[in-house]
């Protein structure tokens, strides 16, 4: 396999996601539900759940949607090493952090319904509702730095502020592009990725299950 192959490649998924980490600082501010005051609801299995996606996880998705169609499309002439085209198909999978993170909802909670915007679920009437959040950075040409951040921020149905779950990776991957390096080692190098983002979705699991069990735990001591 040629190096020349592997930049070309890298260089055109380069173009046009160089705005993405400009566009989540942007988006700071637009992914939450800004309460007023915190919520004395507490989290328990059997409350239904509204789930909002933030701009960030739009804009999140479509560059990963990008991402993953140009990786697809960049390799069908079979120039570049199997693993190498594998490594870089699966770490950009557009919908393995949405999927996983309503999965793991799902075991939380009697229900969980995706809403397209705040009036149709604050018509839905759940019993929570919940702000999802997530970014994530993956290497090109002019970035070496892969990062993943997700969260769950949780308000009552007067989407007042209950509490919040995340997980988190960051990582630098500087010399994926050095000369003569085996395909293997490339390989296993991109696939970092993929493992830094599942590693941050572990990190949200244990955070959220924290953060149920915490709110069942205080709503027993309660009564």
């Amino acid at each position: 396999m040629r190096l020349s192959t592997l930049l070309t490649l890298v260089a055109v998924l380069s173009s046009g996601f160089a705005a993405t980490g400009a566009a989540h600082a942007a988006d700071a501010e637009a992914c939450h539900l800004l309460p007023v005051a915190e919520s004395r609801v507490a989290l328990h299995s059997s409350q239904s759940v509204g789930v909002l996606y933030s701009e960030n996880t739009v804009s999140t998705l479509e560059y990963l949607e990008r991402y993953h169609a140009v990786a697809l499309k960049g390799v069908k002439n079979g120039a570049l090493d199997a693993r190498i085209r594998d490594a870089f198909i699966s770490s950009s999978d557009p919908k393995l952090a949405v999927d996983w993170l309503k999965g793991s909802l799902q075991k939380e909670f009697a229900s969980v319904t995706v809403y397209e915007n705040l009036d149709a679920l604050m018509q839905a009437r759940p019993d929570v509702v919940v702000m999802l959040d997530t970014y994530n950075r993956l290497v090109s040409k002019r970035n070496s730095q892969v990062e993943a951040r997700f969260a769950a921020t949780f308000y009552d149905s007067n989407l007042q502020f209950i509490g919040k779950a995340e997980g988190l990776g960051f990582k630098e991957l500087n010399s994926v592009w050095v000369r003569d390096k085996a395909a293997p080692e490339i390989a296993a190098q991109i696939n970092q990725q993929r493992d830094l983002q599942i590693n941050a979705l572990k990190q949200f699991d244990a955070s959220l299950k924290a953060l149920v069990t915490t709110g069942h735990t205080a709503e027993v001591a309660s009564n």
